[in-house]
Parts: structure tokens; C-alpha cells; sequence
């Protein structure tokens, strides 16, 4: 009963919020237990985004391959 009482007085974002981990258990589980982590695929597509943004208009694909092959 005081589980309920608590969802009514909850803002509507803070309650779709607990709903979604509460619908992704595991996985919210899992990232935070084991030692695993996407941080280096993600720091990859951060850095070439960056680098497409400086160079948009600028040149074709040849280079901006040799800039993040580079970078």
C-alpha cells in the first residue's frame, strides 16, 4: 500500500522514469555490476562526429577518413 500512495504523488517524469528500469531490471543490473563498458566505442564515434562537424563542406571522404585515422 505506501508503494502505491507514493507513485500518485510522483511528477509523471520521475514516474515513466522508475517505470523504465523497473522494465530493464537486468540490464541496468548487469551495467552496473559487471566490468564491462562501451566507453571506448563511444569515445570513437564522439571524436570522429567532431571531427565531421570542423570539416563539413570542406572535402570529401578520402580526407576525412585520413583525419580520423589520424586522430
Amino acid at each position: 500500500m505506501p508503494a502505491e500512495h507514493l507513485l500518485r504523488l510522483t511528477p509523471p517524469p520521475v514516474h515513466a522514469y522508475t517505470r523504465g528500469l523497473d522494465l530493464d531490471r537486468d540490464a541496468v543490473t548487469n551495467a552496473l555490476t559487471l566490468p564491462y563498458s562501451n566507453g571506448g566505442a563511444e569515445g570513437v564515434n564522439t571524436k570522429t562526429k567532431k571531427i565531421m562537424r570542423q570539416m563539413y563542406g570542406r572535402a570529401g571522404f578520402p580526407l576525412l577518413r585520413h583525419r580520423i585515422l589520424l586522430g
